[in-house]
C-alpha cells in the first residue's frame, strides 16, 4: 500500500465536492521527479497544458510558502505551497482568481521509493461553484483525466532525464 496526500481538515476530501487520485510507477529515481516536480516554472518542458506558469515569491523553485500564478484550462489560479518534503511530499492550495466565491483546491504529490524506483502518486480535492459547474458538469472526469495525462508525461520526463544523467 502506498502513502496517501496528508489532508489538512479544511481539505479532507470527504467533505469536498470533488476529487480524484492519479498514480503511476515510474522507472527513474525519486529526486528526478521530484526536480521536474518543483521547477513549475518549466512544468510544460513536459507537460504543454502547464505553459503559464510564474513563481512571484522570488524562488526558482517551489519551496515551503512559495505563491505562485498559473493559468490552468484558460483561467487564473493563485497557489501557495503547504507542504514540502523533500524527494517525498510536495502540495499546494489554489483559489480561482475570476471566481467571487472563491472556489479552491487542495493538490497533492506523494513519491516513494521503489525497488523499481518510484511510486508517483497526485491526489486533488476540489469545492466551489466554479469547479462544480466548469469540471462537475461541464467536464465530468476532467479533473481525472487531466492528471493522468500530467503523471504518464511526468514519468516518460523523469525516464528520459534519468537516462541523460547516466550517460
Amino acid at each position: 500500500m502506498y502513502d496517501h496526500v496528508i489532508w489538512p481538515e479544511r481539505f479532507d476530501p470527504k467533505t469536498w465536492a470533488i476529487y480524484a487520485l492519479n498514480d503511476i510507477d515510474v522507472k527513474a529515481p525519486p529526486e528526478v521527479v521530484w526536480r521536474l516536480l518543483v521547477d513549475a516554472e518549466n512544468w510544460s518542458s513536459y507537460f504543454p497544458p502547464e505553459d503559464q506558469v510564474k513563481i512571484l515569491s522570488g524562488e526558482s523553485e517551489l519551496a515551503l510558502g512559495t505563491e505562485y500564478s498559473r493559468v490552468t484550462v484558460g483561467f487564473p489560479m493563485s497557489l501557495v505551497v503547504i507542504e514540502f518534503e523533500p524527494f517525498r511530499r510536495l502540495a499546494w492550495a489554489t483559489t480561482v482568481d475570476c471566481d467571487e466565491t472563491r472556489s479552491s483546491t487542495y493538490h497533492g504529490w506523494v513519491i516513494a521509493p521503489t525497488d523499481e524506483r518510484c511510486h508517483v502518486l497526485t491526489e486533488e480535492t476540489q469545492r466551489g461553484p466554479w469547479f462544480l459547474d466548469v469540471l462537475g458538469h461541464k467536464h465530468p472526469g476532467g479533473l481525472y483525466r487531466y492528471h493522468q495525462d500530467w503523471v504518464e508525461r511526468l514519468a516518460r520526463a523523469a525516464v528520459a532525464e534519468s537516462g541523460k544523467q547516466a550517460a
